[in-house]
């Protein structure tokens, strides 16, 4: 069977002009076409994908995806007449990439039905600078945040991203700076909690020579620094309230001086923000300012914790495992360790599990990570033991006992404590007065 046999010429011609992949599929889940962008990105001929399941082209599966739990176009369309988009993980080169699929209800000249898929690559070398880490999964709650994040990507508004500690906002900033405009510009990142207050104002928008005591030079601001490209304030929250309303007079103008000088100068900034507390919380509290909020908050992207996306706990555990791994040495997880690393409800999120497996490869001798080798936690008397009549804990009493037991294990050691939460020991403090652990 040749490139487009099972089709009218004059549609396979309509197809090849698509500038993404597309792919025509027969109610048996067989590919009658495909254009050469859809043949180029799984690297091979026409000649070898017609014919064959879009199962077994796309998925490497040897069953229909909704067999296998995913929302599928091709039941939607031949099941329910319905031609549907959804968010699957399609195999580009023998590579797992999260891809958007637009189906569409084609009619042959015989009025026989055909599928047709379009496809959007959501995240083509969006990661390709980030060394240390990934953004790795194929679950449901992840896929559509991928989706999202990859839509936030195409606008110019603020960005604010919700997520608890751990759950890889700055991945998610590289992700939308990556796919953005911007992309050939700077990014820059600065976590809010860990600059002193002092040199808050210093670090944004710089400072003359002389402006206060050890300045010995001109120095630059992030701003400025990231003109044309993004901005990335991690930790949104703990802007001091004496300062917010300078970043918002900059947010409004695009204007700002260094510290001690007299000239204004103007900085083109997408700006993403990302912070674990409830910053409408605080404004209540009038701790944030309401208008520096609705600032920032253009587009707000909430991020799904570990404990909603459990089922890319192997696919995560191997990456990071790999990322271990050493000449002498390759790390995995026996069916045990899997076991106990699913029944845990992982309150530091990614994050944590990374700092987990980093002890397990130390624990264990021969590469393979059993489950006495997992130091998790142990949670709380009354965690552990809650009464049947009891309601789910709140994230509040999570948190609590989380710390509770961190601080347990490591003697009360804080420096220890903040390491293995992954954030400073200033934001521990104001966790364990929050939580009345201090």
């Amino acid at each position: 069977m040749t490139l487009g046999a099972a089709m009218d010429i004059e549609l396979q011609s309509l197809i090849d002009t698509h500038r993404q992949p597309f792919v025509v599929i027969d109610r048996d889940y067989r590919i009658v076409a495909a254009n050469r962008r859809y043949c180029a990105a799984h690297g091979v001929s026409p000649t070898d994908i017609v014919g064959r399941t879009c199962h077994a082209v796309s998925h490497h599966s040897d069953r229909p995806c909704h067999e296998n739990g995913e929302e599928c176009p091709h039941l939607a369309l031949f099941g329910r007449g319905e031609a549907v988009e959804v968010v699957h993980t399609h195999y580009h080169d023998d590579k797992p990439e999260r891809t958007r699929i637009h189906g569409h209800r084609l009619h042959g000249k015989s009025g026989a039905l055909y599928l047709g898929e379009q496809m959007f690559p959501l995240e083509a070398d969006a990661c390709g600078d980030c060394d240390a880490m990934q953004m790795v999964g194929r679950s449901p709650a992840f896929l559509a945040c991928v989706d999202h994040l990859a839509r936030v990507a195409e606008s110019e508004a603020p960005v604010l991203l919700y997520g608890e500690s751990g759950v890889g906002k700055e991945l998610a900033a590289r992700f939308i700076h990556a796919r953005s405009s911007r992309s050939g510009s700077s990014f820059i990142v600065i976590n809010c909690a860990a600059v002193p207050e002092s040199l808050f104002e210093s670090e944004l928008f710089g400072h003359e020579r002389g402006a206060f005591s050890g300045s010995s030079g001109q120095k630059k601001g992030l701003f400025e620094l990231a003109d044309g490209g993004t901005l990335f304030l991690d930790e949104v929250g703990e802007i001091p309230v004496s300062l917010q309303a300078k970043l918002l007079r900059v947010l409004e103008t695009g204007e700002f001086r260094r510290v001690g000088g007299t000239q204004t100068l103007k900085a083109d900034v997408r700006l993403v923000s990302a912070t674990n507390r409830k910053l409408l919380d605080e404004v209540d509290a009038r701790r944030f300012r309401l208008d520096l909020y609705y600032r920032l908050a253009g587009i707000v992207v909430t991020l799904p914790p570990l404990r909603e996306r459990l089922a890319d706990l192997p696919e995560l555990a191997a990456f990071l495992l790999r990322r271990l791994s050493n000449g002498e040495t390759a790390y995995q997880l026996d069916a045990g360790a899997l076991a106990t690393l699913g029944g845990y409800d992982f309150p530091g999120n990614v994050r944590e599990l990374r700092n987990v497996l980093q002890q397990a490869a130390l624990n264990c001798r021969d590469g393979v990570i059993r489950a006495q080798d997992l130091k998790l936690p142990a949670p709380s008397a009354s965690a552990a033991s809650p009464a049947p009549s009891s309601t789910p804990r709140s994230l509040h009493d999570v948190e609590r006992a989380h710390i509770r037991s961190l601080l347990d294990h490591h003697q009360g050691h804080r420096a220890r404590v903040a390491a293995a939460l992954g954030v400073t020991e200033r934001t521990l403090y104001r966790k364990l007065k929050r939580h009345d652990l201090a």
